[in-house]
């Protein structure tokens, strides 16, 4: 990692060491000045980003941290997702309480991130490792309870990934976009951010309009497979248009997923066919959506208590155990919205 500004897809670091945690906090410090959070911010995102890290030293197996801005009108701040393969806890609540331990040390690390926190979630069952994801913003600013959540990850040995995610809501619709840029690497990351680019200045629309928005919109890239997805709770449906080898599905109340259809094609590339489809969605249902390098063999149903999490945790469990390192991944999950 060098002393370059943190891009707004985040970075990911491999935390096994005392050097490595180093990085973290340093890379987490420069990222909440680069945001102009102020000193106690700062201070506050250090002591986050140190406890973090020295759990996935102490206690984690292919332990992985991910640091990115997060913004909203107005404002912006850091978050940060921790993600490891080790022993789990049984009782996640019981952990974060100041005092626990599990290795005969003072046992505040859970409870100093809770408490420094603007908002923080997680998940974790014994056996199968553990997820904890924060937030951090500046002064006394409240934590929004999330609809959307969503994370890439590269390929291995590349720097940025050619998968992207994003949500938008404009005239009552919220709307979320995955993008796979054809390829790795560079030139892959250029045609999905184009693809957000577009997505976000798109005239208000269903998916189906969104879409051929964002063919138009990148001609001059390489292309992309994608779609956009909006759900509509109060209405009971979930309208969606997709073009190649997005993947994604309808997850039920009861577990049971219904996948969705996206059609031949890569947008931005000769004249692709472009239809919308109906599901329900009811105010319980979850929306799945992820790209070719998260293997498509999942159920919530194996993880007992997950679709009570939050979306990025969800998002998060899920690229750790069905993501794969040859490919770049991307997984986004939305909800119902209050």
């Amino acid at each position: 990692m060098t002393e370059d500004a943190v891009p707004d897809r985040g970075v990911w670091f491999r935390v096994e060491t005392s050097s490595a945690a180093s990085a973290v906090r340093r890379a987490a410090e420069r990222l909440a000045r680069q945001l102009g959070m102020g000193e106690a911010g700062t201070a506050d995102l250090a002591i986050v980003a140190a406890e973090l890290t020295s759990n996935l030293v102490k206690h984690a197996e292919e332990g992985n941290l991910l640091l990115r801005p997060v913004r909203r009108e107005g404002e912006a701040g850091v978050e940060l997702v921790a993600v490891d393969s080790g022993p789990g806890m049984a009782d996640l609540t019981l952990s974060s309480r100041d005092g626990h331990s599990t290795t005969g040390t003072l046992g505040i690390g859970l409870g100093a991130i809770v408490r420094q926190a603007t908002w923080f979630d997680g998940y974790s069952r014994p056996g199968r490792g553990t997820v904890l994801a924060v937030q951090l913003w500046p002064g006394q600013s409240d934590a929004e309870r999330p609809w959307v959540g969503g994370l890439t990850r590269p390929l291995t040995g590349e720097s940025v990934s050619g998968d992207a995610f994003a949500a938008r809501v404009v005239e009552g619709r919220h709307q979320v976009l995955v993008c796979d840029g054809l390829g790795h690497g560079p030139l892959a990351s250029a045609a999905s951010d184009a693809a957000l680019a577009a997505f976000r200045a798109a005239p208000p629309g269903p998916p189906a309009a969104v879409v051929r928005h964002l063919h138009g919109a990148m001609s001059h890239t390489r292309g992309a497979a994608l779609a956009v997805a909006e759900p509509d709770p109060a209405a009971g449906v979930l309208h969606y248009s997709g073009l190649g080898n997005i993947s994604a599905a309808v997850v039920g109340g009861d577990g049971r997923r219904r996948g969705l259809v996206s059609l031949p094609g890569i947008a931005g590339h000769q004249r692709p066919a472009v239809r919308e489809y109906d599901y329900p969605f009811d105010a319980d249902a979850l929306l799945v959506m992820h790209s070719d390098g998260v293997a498509d063999r999942w159920q919530l149903a194996d993880y007992p208590g997950l679709a009570e999490r939050s979306p990025l945790v969800m998002a998060a469990t899920l690229l750790r155990d069905a993501g794969v390192r040859r490919d770049d991944a991307c997984v986004l999950v939305a909800r119902a919205w209050t």
